[in-house]
């Protein structure tokens, strides 16, 4: 639940109103994974989250197309795992924002703002916001499963 002062919080730590509240206004179908300037995950490599526990770049050069975008790795050993298993490493809701899908709305996400939580990797659009997510995952990700891919279509 919302309550006036995680608002202020919020609008203090620059989050936009409209991220912090249930709903957005209606917008056009976003695309199956959330892209930053082409790339997804922000062009961070999502198996590292797992095997350093930290956001590491991709690079150009340990890149691979899965679900018709760019997912970039730090490393050949990276980009295998992935290739072997996407759905392994890959961040749950298409790399947007989960809090927001669990709020029924899209959101970009920052490779910094991450949690792990049963084997899979979830994003957030700051870290102030995982903050909020991780007040209770196992119900958000209930919240987002029950909205996901249907926040896709605005």
């Amino acid at each position: 639940m919302l309550t006036r002062r995680l608002l202020l919080a919020g609008l203090a730590a620059g989050l936009p109103a409209a991220l912090l509240m249930k709903g957005k206004p209606a917008h056009a179908a976003e695309p199956e994974v959330f892209l930053r300037d082409g790339l997804a995950a922000n062009g961070h490599d999502p198996v590292a989250y797992f095997t350093e526990g930290k956001a590491v770049e991709g690079r150009a050069e340990y890149a691979l197309v899965w679900k018709d975008v760019e997912w970039r790795f730090s490393s050949e050993a990276n980009r295998a795992a992935f290739d072997a298993d996407p759905e392994a490493y890959a961040p749950q809701y298409g790399g947007y924002c989960a809090y927001a899908v669990s709020q029924g709305y899209t959101a970009s996400t920052d490779p910094r703002a991450w949690s792990i939580h049963e084997g899979r990797l979830y994003l957030n659009y700051n870290r102030a916001v995982r903050a909020l997510w991780a007040r209770d995952i196992p119900g958000r990700i209930r919240s987002a499963d029950e909205n996901w891919p249907g926040v896709l279509q605005g």
